[in-house]
């Protein structure tokens, strides 16, 4: 079950008002809502960002649009499973981009935005100040909220 205050920013199926709530919920600061864009006749699908809260304008800028594939949202896309790194200041796994360490946040997770029926819509991102390691039951709510915004999307 959804926390009540993340239900009331679903029905206004606003991605700023959703992002908001998710990170009020969990307590990070900054986090990101990309959308599938529509594919264009023989381009890679890209992610293309609608919402986004404590990212500094310079990386805002930059994930505008996130390949399919690359860096943390790109990955949760591509992989269709949760990115999680306990801390991007430290770490050298090489999912997230060089930029991503610019943003100051280290517990950083992404989840893709799925239909019920699996589908692709997009990709929820969050991240913390300190570092964090998100847990199963945060991660299957996350994902969940990633399910829901998926179905909005629809």
């Amino acid at each position: 079950m959804l926390p009540a205050p993340i239900l009331s920013a679903l029905e206004t199926k606003s991605p700023e008002q959703v992002l908001a709530a998710t990170l009020a919920h969990f307590g990070a600061q900054a986090g990101t809502v990309h959308l599938l864009a529509p594919a264009q006749a023989g381009a890679e699908p890209l992610l293309a960002l609608k919402a986004s809260s404590g990212i500094p304008p310079h990386i805002v800028a930059i994930v505008q649009t996130v390949p399919i594939g690359k860096g943390i949202a790109g990955l949760a896309a591509e992989r269709r499973e949760p990115i999680t790194i306990c801390n991007l200041q430290t770490d050298n796994s090489g999912q997230a981009r060089p930029a991503a360490r610019t943003t100051g946040m280290e517990g950083s997770i992404a989840v893709p935005m799925l239909t019920a029926g699996g589908e692709l819509r997009g990709v929820l991102g969050i991240a913390k100040a300190a570092a964090y390691d998100w847990n199963e039951e945060e991660t299957a709510l996350l994902m969940a909220i990633g399910r829901a915004l998926g179905e909005a999307a629809a």
